[in-house]
C-alpha cells in the first residue's frame, strides 16, 4: 500500500495513526452527495480535518472556485530506506558517509516513473491541471475547481471560519473513485491543500516594500560587561551590565573558535547553503553587501549568492503572513550564514507565501538538490497532528528522509517559546514541528557573553524572564517571556542516535522514550543577538539600518554556516549529522552548556517608539536562563541546548 509508515524501525512514530496512513478499500454503503465511502470507492484514511468541530461552517465553497492542492506519492521500501540512513549516517558503521545520489534515491525509493505517469494521467482525466511535478515524482502540484474536487474525492469542500480566518476544507474523509487505476490507489500517500486549516492561501499581486525600522536603545555595550547600568536599580546589591548592542560577525567567529580556521582558508568554500523562507526582500542582496562592507566581511563573489523566487505577481497571503517580517528573517539568515561561512555559496529560496508556498519551496529545494545544507528559521509552533493535519506531517517526514538519504543537512530552528508553558502548566509542554522530525537537526538557543577580546566568557541556555522597576529602588518579580524551544516530541519515538545518550527524565512521556529537541544550539537570546542590517522605513526615510536581533531564527543559520566550514574541513558533504553530533557528547569538541550557579542578570533598555529616545525609554532586568519552565540545561544532553554548542577548532574536525 502507499502509506508511509516507519513503525517498528529506528525512527518509529509514537502515534502510529499519525503517519501510517494507508489507503484502504471501504465497505460502507453508497449514499447521496456528498458521497460516502462505498465498496466502489477507496478511502484516504485520516484525511478528514480534525479541527472542524472548532470551526464555524460558512457553507459550500463556490463550485467554480479554483483551488491549488498537491498529491503526495509515497516512497517505496521505506523500511529499507530508514535502515540505509542509519548505515550511512552512523560514524561507527562501515557505510558511513556513503550518501545516495539523487539518481540512486529515485531508483530505490521514489515512486516508480510508471506510477508517476499514471497519477498525472489520472489527474488530467479528472479535469485537473497538473502545474508541476518534482523531479523524483514524489509530489505533484495540481489545480482545479471545487466542483472537480467534490466529484473526484467524494466530498464537499466548505468554507469555514477558523481562528479568525476564512478557510476551505473537505467536510468528509477523502475517497478515490472506483475506477481509479490500481497503481494510483497504491501510490497516493496524501493530499495537501484542500484542507486549509493549517495552510490558508490567498492570491495577491505583489509584495510590499521595506517595513518599519527598529533601533537598539542606547546605552548598550560593544561587548559583554563593557557598560554598567549605574542609573538603574542594583540586583543582589550590585549594579548590572547593559545588554550588548548586537554581536558582530568577528565576535561570533571568535567566540565559537572559527577565527583561525577562516584565516587558514577554511571558510565553507565548495559548500552550498540554502536559506528557505517566505517572500523575498526587494533590497537583497544589496543589504548583505552593505553589511559585509561595514563589518569588513568578504563581499559576495559574482555568482556566490543567488535567489530562487516566484515571479513578482506570484505571492499570496500578504495580510496573513507579514512579508516585511520575512524580509527581516531573510536578512538574519543570509548575514548569519555568511558570518560563519563567508566562503560558502548561498542560495535564497523564497516561498510564495508562509504556508503551502513555503512548504512546497522547501520540498523542491530538497528534491532538486539545490544545496548541501538547508537552514530553516520557521516552524508551526506545535507538534499537534490534529492541528497540522496528518498528510502535512507525512509530507515533511518524506522529504526530510529524502534529504538525509541524499546527503543534505537540514537544520530547523527549535522555536522561541520554550516549552510553551511559560512555567505555568508543565503538563501542557510541547516541542515544535518540524524541528522534532527525526531526520533533521533541531537548533536551540543560548545566551552568550563575549568579552573584549572575543572570548566566550559564558554561555547559558536561553530562557528569558524580565522584571520591571518596582518604583521603590528595586526590581519587581521576573516573568518568563521567551526562550529556545525544546522538549520531547509528541509524535516520534526515540531515534537510534539518542538511545543511551538522552536521560530518561528528559525523553520519557507516558512511559515511552521519545525524540527530544534540540540537537545542538547557538546564541539566540535577543539580548545577546547579532547585529543585522536591512533596508527599513525610519523617520528620516527608507534607509539601511542595523539592529540587534536574536531567536533560534539566528541560531539555525549560524550553525548551518559552521557546518559548511566543517564540511570543507572534512572534504565531504556532512549529510545527516545527528548521529555524529551525539557521538561528540562529553568531548572537547562541544561546549557543555549548564545553568548559572547563581542568578545571572543584565539590563535592557528600549525606545518606546522603537527608533529614538524622543518618546521615552523603558528599562527592564533580564534574568538569563530562567529556570521556571520544564527546560533546564545540565551536564550532558539536555532539552534546552541539546548536546551543547561548537567549541573551537576541534568541533570542525570531529564530525566523523
Amino acid at each position: 500500500m502507499g502509506g508511509f509508515s516507519l513503525r517498528g524501525r529506528a525512527f518509529a512514530p509514537a502515534v502510529a495513526g499519525a503517519v501510517a496512513l494507508a489507503i484502504t478499500a471501504s465497505a460502507a454503503p453508497a449514499s447521496a452527495a456528498p458521497p460516502s465511502p462505498s465498496p466502489s470507492r477507496h478511502t484516504l484514511s485520516s484525511s478528514k480535518p480534525q479541527w472542524l468541530p472548532r470551526a464555524r461552517n460558512l457553507g459550500a465553497t463556490p463550485s467554480a472556485s479554483r483551488i491549488d492542492f498537491g498529491l503526495l506519492l509515497g516512497l517505496r521500501n521505506t523500511d529499507d530506506a530508514v535502515a540505509t540512513l542509519q548505515r550511512i549516517s552512523d560514524p561507527a558503521d562501515p557505510g558511513f558517509g556513503k550518501a545516495l545520489t539523487p539518481e540512486q534515491f529515485r531508483s530505490r525509493y521514489a515512486p516508480s516513473p510508471s506510477d508517476v505517469t499514471a497519477a498525472r494521467t489520472w489527474l488530467t482525466s479528472q479535469g485537473f491541471q497538473v502545474e508541476k511535478t518534482l523531479p523524483s515524482g514524489s509530489y505533484i502540484e495540481v489545480s482545479g475547481t471545487a466542483a472537480q474536487i467534490n466529484k473526484t474525492f467524494g466530498t464537499t469542500v466548505n468554507n469555514y471560519s477558523y481562528q479568525g480566518r476564512t478557510v476551505h476544507a473537505n467536510a468528509d474523509t477523502l475517497t478515490l473513485p472506483a475506477d481509479t487505476p490500481a497503481p494510483v490507489v497504491s501510490a497516493v500517500s496524501g493530499v495537501l491543500g484542500i484542507d486549509q486549516g493549517a495552510q490558508p492561501f490567498k492570491p495577491a499581486d505583489r509584495e510590499p516594500g521595506p517595513g518599519p525600522g527598529f533601533r537598539a536603545a542606547e546605552p548598550c555595550s560593544d561587548y559583554f560587561g563593557q557598560k554598567t547600568a549605574t542609573d538603574q536599580p542594583p540586583f543582589n546589591g550590585q549594579k548590572q551590565p547593559y545588554v550588548v548592542c548586537g554581536y558582530t560577525p568577528q565576535q561570533l567567529q571568535s567566540a565559537y573558535g572559527e577565527s583561525s580556521l577562516l584565516r587558514s582558508g577554511f571558510d565553507g568554500r565548495g559548500t552550498t547553503v540554502a536559506v528557505v523562507d517566505a517572500y523575498a526582500s526587494p533590497t537583497m542582496p544589496a543589504d548583505a553587501q552593505k553589511y559585509n562592507q561595514l563589518h569588513h566581511q568578504p563581499a559576495f563573489r559574482p555568482g556566490q549568492y543567488r535567489q530562487i523566487t516566484p515571479a513578482p505577481d506570484g505571492y499570496g497571503l500578504l495580510d496573513e503572513c507579514d512579508p516585511q517580517g520575512w524580509y527581516v528573517e531573510q536578512s538574519i539568515d543570509i548575514e548569519a550564514v555568511h558570518a560563519t561561512a563567508p566562503g560558502a555559496d548561498v542560495v535564497y529560496v523564497g516561498g510564495a507565501d508562509c504556508d503551502t508556498g513555503l512548504s512546497n519551496a522547501w520540498a523542491e529545494t530538497i528534491d532538486s538538490h539545490v544545496a548541501d545544507i538547508i537552514t530553516n528559521s520557521w516552524g508551526f509552533g506545535t507538534d499537534d497532528i490534529t492541528l497540522m493535519g496528518a498528510d502535512f506531517v507525512r509530507f515533511f517526514e518524506q522529504f526530510s528522509l529524502e534529504a538525509a538519504l541524499t546527503g543534505i543537512t537540514v537544520t530547523f530552528s527549535s522555536g522561541d517559546a520554550g516549552d510553551h508553558t511559560a512555567g505555568t502548566d508543565p503538563a501542557a509542554k510541547t516541542a515544535e514541528f518540524p524541528a522534532d522530525l527525526p531526520f533533521v537537526t533541531g537548533v536551540g538557543g543560548t545566551t552568550v557573553g563575549i568579552d573584549r577580546d572575543g572570548r566566550r566568557q559564558f554561555e547559558y541556555g536561553w530562557q528569558t524572564a524580565y522584571a520591571m522597576p518596582d518604583g521603590k529602588g528595586g526590581w519587581g518579580q521576573p516573568e518568563w517571556v521567551a526562550g529556545g524551544g525544546g522538549g520531547p516530541s509528541a509524535i516520534y519515538a526515540q531515534p537510534f542516535y539518542q538511545k543511551g545518550r538522552v536521560a530518561k527524565a528528559d525523553a520519557t512521556v507516558g512511559g515511552k522514550a521519545m525524540r527530544t529537541v534540540p540537537d545542538i544550539a547557538a546564541t539566540g537570546d535577543s539580548n545577546s543577538g547579532m547585529l543585522v542590517g536591512a533596508t527599513q522605513v525610519l523617520p528620516e526615510g527608507t534607509t539601511f539600518n542595523q539592529f540587534r536581533i536574536g531567536g533560534t531564527s539566528l541560531s539555525s543559520p549560524l550553525i548551518a554556516g559552521m557546518l559548511a566550514v566543517a564540511s570543507q574541513k572534512e572534504h565531504r558533504r556532512l549529510g545527516f549529522v545527528n548521529p555524529a553530533l551525539y557521538r561528540l557528547l562529553n568531548t572537547s569538541a562541544l561546549f557543555d552548556v549548564s545553568a548559572p550557579k547563581k542568578p545571572a542578570t543584565q539590563v535592557r533598555d528600549d525606545y518606546v517608539n522603537q527608533v529614538d529616545p524622543s518618546g521615552g525609554t523603558t528599562f527592564k532586568l533580564e534574568t538569563i536562563d530562567s529556570q521556571v519552565t520544564t527546560l533546564h540545561d545540565h551536564p550532558g544532553y539536555d532539552t534546552e541546548t541539546g548536546v551543547g554548542t561548537p567549541n573551537g577548532p576541534q568541533f570542525f574536525s570531529a564530525l566523523h
